[in-house]
Order: C-alpha cells, then structure tokens, then sequence
C-alpha cells in the first residue's frame, strides 16, 4: 500500500468514528450558517483537526486544503492533502447516516492518492493512481452502460447556486425521458464511489468544490469512469461542474447538459 493512502486511511478513520459517535449525543451537535444554505457544525470541526493532525503527525511539511480552515501552507508545497471532514453534513444535522470523510493527496497536481470513508456502512473506499480502486480491498469497476436506457443517474441539487435551477431542472427533466430513475442521497464523494462500485450508472452536479470531488474523482477514474465539466472538457475541478458514467454514458448524459443548460454553467 502507498504510505501516504495508509496515513489517509487512518485519519479518515478516525475522523469517522468520531463522527458516527457524535451522532450518539446529537443534542451536542452545534449547527451554524457559514453561507448561502450552507451548515458547518462543531462536529465537521473536530473532525478537521484529527483529520490534519493525523497526517501532520507523520508529513509535517506537506501542505493542506480543508474545507473549514483552508490553505495551510506546509514547506512542500509540491504535495497537497485535500481534505472534507464531513460530506454530506446536512444529512449529518437531520440524522440521516449518509455522509463520508473525503481525504486526497495531490503531487504536482495530480491526484495520487484517494480514500472516502463511510462510517455507518463502514465502508472505505480507495484508490492510487495506476493501480485501480477497491471497496474493503475488493476491487470495483464502473458498469459499462451502452446507453441511458435502465440507468439510475446520482445527482445533487444546486442547492448554494439557486440562480441555475431553472436549467438544472431543465437538465433533470430531459434526461428523465431516457434514465430509469435518479438518486439524490446528499454526499457527492460517496455519489462517485457508488459510481465506481456499479450501484449507480452515471452523476452529474453543478457547484461542488474541490474537496467534495478530489478523492472521489481518482476513485471513480480508476475504476473506469470518464469525468467532464458540463462542456465535455476536464475543468471539472475548477468549475465545480461535472458529468461522470462509463464513456458512452457521459457522451449521452452531455448530450442533455449542453442542450438544456444555460450558458453559466457550461462555463
């Protein structure tokens, strides 16, 4: 195993487990509005800090990207660790358990290294570049859909980026004609591993950030996924925007992007 996927593995663990344990004392939890319905609670916090102290424990000089404290330059800026303690913490506040720890490493800019955690499945979830993605070290590979035909598409809805929803709904309804149904369970980066594991056959959302895809970028791709922004380039990570499945289904999940969506979101 890469060393630097053993040190993520452990620090989403534990970053996990004290998640799932928080829900115990849910009466402790304390939500805040840190933006345009967006929640922050103590919990995504605490489990940041066991998240970067964890990994500063044995890379002291790598750098950091967290969703709640940001940039922390390290003395090697060449590697860059990022970090979503909590994805999905709206589901966390209303006590639904579907939500992750999303841990990548990038080197030069490149993903290397990906683990999400699911601590009320206890499922984890890993990939290193090269060397294909495993759920509990089975390795998982993206059904190969032909067509949209029976699929069941993962999507969120742009719930911080309101001003598109008429187009996104758009979107939604038109490829609705041809897909057997959508999920939309609130954790993106575990959206993209069920992606990889063949539990969904496509997924597309607008406005994510960087850490919400990271590690399940590199997980999906390495089990076979083509990932694109919403143009069919891949600025995904820049725009926030992004369409993955098996390559004939991203052709035809882009096919109603590009005829429906307004020209903001297929910037």
């Amino acid at each position: 195993m890469h060393p630097m996927l053993n040190i993520a593995i452990r620090a989403a663990r534990k970053a996990g487990n004290h998640i799932a344990k928080s829900l115990e004392n849910a009466d402790k939890i304390e939500s805040t509005l840190k933006g345009n319905n967006d929640f922050v609670t103590n919990v995504d916090k605490e489990a940041e800090s066991l998240i970067i102290e964890t990994i500063k424990a044995s890379y002291p000089e790598h750098s950091v990207v967290a969703e709640e404290s940001g940039l922390q330059e390290g003395k090697d800026s060449d590697v860059q660790w990022i970090i979503d303690p909590l994805d999905g913490t709206n589901n966390f506040v209303k006590g639904i358990p579907h939500f992750s720890v999303s841990i990548a490493v990038r080197m030069k800019g490149r993903t290397e290294v990906a683990c999400v955690y699911d601590p009320m499945t206890n499922e984890l979830f890993t990939a290193t570049r090269g060397a294909g993605a495993q759920l509990n070290n089975s390795r998982i590979r993206v059904k190969q859909a032909k067509d949209l035909q029976g699929a069941i598409i993962a999507t969120g809805f742009p719930f911080k980026q309101k001003q598109h929803s008429e187009s996104y709904f758009k979107v939604m309804s038109s490829m609705f004609t041809e897909v057997a149904d959508f999920r939309r369970q609130g954790s993106a980066a575990l959206d993209l591993c069920y992606l990889a594991a063949g539990r969904v056959d496509g997924f597309f959302e607008l406005g994510l950030k960087p850490w919400d895809i990271a590690a399940g970028d590199l997980i999906a791709r390495e089990a076979g996924a083509i990932i694109t922004d919403f143009s069919g380039r891949t600025e995904y990570m820049k725009s926030g925007n992004i369409v993955a499945s098996s390559p004939r289904g991203v052709k035809a999940m882009l096919k109603h992007v590009r005829e429906n969506a307004n020209e903001g979101m297929l910037k």
